[in-house]
């Protein structure tokens, strides 16, 4: 008997083991650095080396040879793979210097150097476990963290030298801190000189951030964790820069605003992107590295709020700065002080900026994202024209090329040199087996992206389906693309009986501003009525196939929100929810996201968006699911949106995971969530 879908998504996490990810094109585009698991089930990442003119591949790392068991990870580590919701384990992140020479990466907390010409690799003594290794751009240093203090090591003679040592327990030096890694993708700390002999670093005092304890119920006998957590209105960590020459001198480097959204340093000098606690403004600094002065080269504004986007700032050959910001109802490339691209074309992220050369990934259409090119004042469609959704890196002439689409199963890519093919990195992921069942179209008042997902047996017209409504629905994340990817899930529940309609409302990517700053002030009103409005624009369009007398909808995260919003607030159109680590009071979720959206407490917008004043109109079937160590999303909202409902005398059911955290990983804990998601939606539908 072959293996039953929820097994093989949880253990394959999501069928993202075995894909080829992490990019690294050397200058001379002759070699492709890369990670991948040896298979679809392996959650072990290993090392490799793609060379182009020949098409084949060398495995430089592999932790099992090199470590051996299981991984021993730091808490600080841990913590920054629940940040990037890194589901793998080994080497799941790599750094090299400018030549692509060298490369340096942890496992279990060890220091590892690789020689990329040769292949051998080498374990270096530390002075404790190891956080962010980074490689010099000259290759003769590798940079980590370590007990919160920023070392440098000499990579020829192996000394170790502490750059930046933490005044006290609350004080980390060359880490990004929790809102920086958790809504705002920076990952990182501490920014090399091109030249290899200074550092741009981050200095976090966590000091002010209030103290909160996550506690394991299941084992009493331990202690419960303290976490600093800035919840909206409280304070953040305190953050400030510093220029550390590895002569042991140091410049600040002052900014006055509230948040660090990033930094780089190229052959120009350093710059650095600050923004007002208001998030209203955004502002772009050169800085000079040996005083430490700042340049306003750019600023920002919006009366709702400012867009942080990945992969910039960056600049030409020429020292044109390269940017992305809101404008004319589109967020557009800027070179200079020039857009560069329409407004009706929506830039996604800036993904390799090489001499005066731009990748970046825009959406024509919100369900496609394609990759293109600027150059010389034009911009150059560069994906197929193929709908799908594609990603990519150049460097030398090369391009790696990822493409997802509606009639291949996962990712495949492709390797090109000077626009002509000479082959493609494998992918070693499961496929799921399944028969997509998928219609997109647009549905609604608002011309709403929608999936609708049937069962694979099922004729047009044949039957009457209980519908289950499966979004995110909030800011920053799209559910609806054209990538079959994106269905899996969805795909399953259909083939158990359902007709599955995914929707992406107001808030969501990809159609422009003003689309995503209709939540403003309020992050209930919109995503329900849009969720409301592509049920019924769906059932227009197969009036014989959707059963609107029964209709449930599940999410996790914003989308739990949005699950049990609907049953409480729209009980006439939801008759069951299931509700996964759901944010049912928004004071208890984090300073960035929060008061991005619904402003600071004390402004009289939280209320509308909260859970807790509804508890007395449930009366659909609700299940709450909630990991106890969810760190992001705590599982205080769910253990209070429940006594609330107990207060009102409202029956509902509440399934606590012990140790879960909000990504969920652990393999019976993945499987068992969908079969238990889809028995208790089947009793509550009839």
């Amino acid at each position: 008997m072959s293996e039953s879908f929820p097994r093989l998504h949880a253990r394959t996490r999501r069928f993202s083991l075995g894909a080829p990810r992490g990019f690294t094109i050397a200058p001379g585009g002759d070699r492709v650095v890369f990670l991948r698991s040896k298979g679809g089930s392996d959650p072990v990442t290993c090392l490799w080396e793609y060379d182009v003119a020949g098409g084949r591949e060398r495995l430089i790392a592999d932790p099992r040879a090199l470590a051996g068991g299981e991984e021993d990870l730091p808490p600080e580590e841990r913590a920054r793979r629940e940040r990037s919701r890194e589901q793998a384990g080994g080497v799941v992140g790599y750094s090299t210097d400018a030549a692509v020479t060298t490369a340096a990466f942890a496992l279990s907390g060890s220091l590892y150097v690789a020689d990329l010409r040769t292949g051998g690799v080498r374990r270096l003594k530390t002075a404790g476990p190891v956080i962010d290794p980074r490689v010099s751009p000259d290759g003769g240093y590798v940079g980590y963290v370590t007990g919160g203090a920023l070392h440098i090591q000499d990579l020829e003679d192996e000394v170790d030298h502490v750059l930046a040592r933490p005044e006290s327990p609350e004080v980390t030096y060359g880490l990004a801190e929790f809102i920086a890694a958790e809504e705002m993708s920076r990952m990182r700390g501490y920014w090399w000189s091109p030249s290899g002999d200074a550092l741009l670093v981050e200095r976090a005092d966590v000091s002010p951030i209030e103290r909160w304890h996550i506690a394991d119920p299941a084992n009493p006998s331990r202690p419960a964790v303290e976490q600093r957590y800035p919840s909206a209105g409280t304070r953040n960590a305190k953050v400030e820069l510093f220029v550390l020459s590895l002569d042991g001198s140091r410049v600040a480097v002052p900014f006055t605003d509230e948040y660090l959204v990033n930094a780089v340093w190229d052959a120009h000098g350093p710059m650095i992107v600050t923004m007002s606690r208001d998030q209203r403004s955004k502002r772009l600094f050169a800085v000079d590295p040996a005083t430490g002065a700042t340049t306003l080269l750019r600023e920002d504004t919006d009366p709702a709020w400012v867009e942080v986007y990945t992969g910039v700032p960056g600049r030409l050959t020429d020292g044109s700065v390269v940017w992305v910001a809101a404008a004319e109802g589109g967020h557009r490339l800027f070179v200079g002080d020039r857009p560069v691209t329409p407004a009706t074309l929506q830039v996604r992220e800036v993904l390799d900026i090489e001499g005066d050369t731009v990748l970046f990934r825009a959406s024509g259409e919100p369900t496609e994202i394609a990759l293109w090119a600027y150059k010389d004042g034009r911009i150059t469609l560069v994906s197929p024209a193929e709908s799908g959704v594609y990603s990519g890196h150049t460097a030398g002439g090369t391009l790696v090329l990822t493409t997802q689409t509606m009639t291949h199963e996962g990712a495949v890519t492709i390797v090109l040199h000077h626009g002509r093919q000479c082959g493609h990195i494998a992918s070693y992921a499961e496929r799921p087996g399944l028969d997509l069942r998928v219609s997109l179209i647009r549905a609604g008042e608002r011309d709403l992206s929608t999936a609708v997902i049937f069962p694979s047996g099922h004729e047009p017209g044949s039957a009457r389906l209980p519908v289950l409504m499966d979004p995110y629905g909030g800011p920053h994340a799209q559910r609806v693309l054209a990538a079959s990817g994106a269905y899996l899930t969805s795909q399953w529940f259909a083939d158990q009986g359902f007709a599955v309609v995914v929707a992406d409302g107001r808030g969501t990517p990809g159609r422009g501003p003003d689309f995503e700053r209709a939540i403003l002030n309020d992050l209930a009103t919109p995503p329900l009525e849009d969720q409301v409005d592509a049920l019924h624009g769906a059932a227009a369009r197969f009036p014989d196939d959707l059963d609107l007398s029964r209709v449930g909808i599940r999410g996790w995260s914003f989308g739990g929100f949005l699950a049990a919003l609907a049953v409480l607030r729209r009980p006439d159109v939801f008759h069951a929810a299931v509700a996964g680590a759901p944010v049912t009071d928004w004071r208890l979720y984090d300073t960035c996201y929060t008061e991005r959206y619904l402003g600071r407490p004390d402004e009289g917008h939280y209320e509308a968006s909260s859970l807790f004043a509804d508890a007395e109109k449930l009366e659909r079937p609700l299940l709450l699911i909630h990991g106890l160590a969810d760190d992001n999303v705590v599982a205080a909202h769910t253990l209070r949106l429940s006594s609330a409902l107990l207060a009102a005398g409202r029956p509902h059911t509440v399934l606590p995971l012990s140790g879960v955290t909000h990504m969920t990983p652990q393999e019976v804990v993945a499987e068992n969530l969908l079969l238990l998601q889809v028995d208790f939606l089947k009793k509550a539908l009839g």
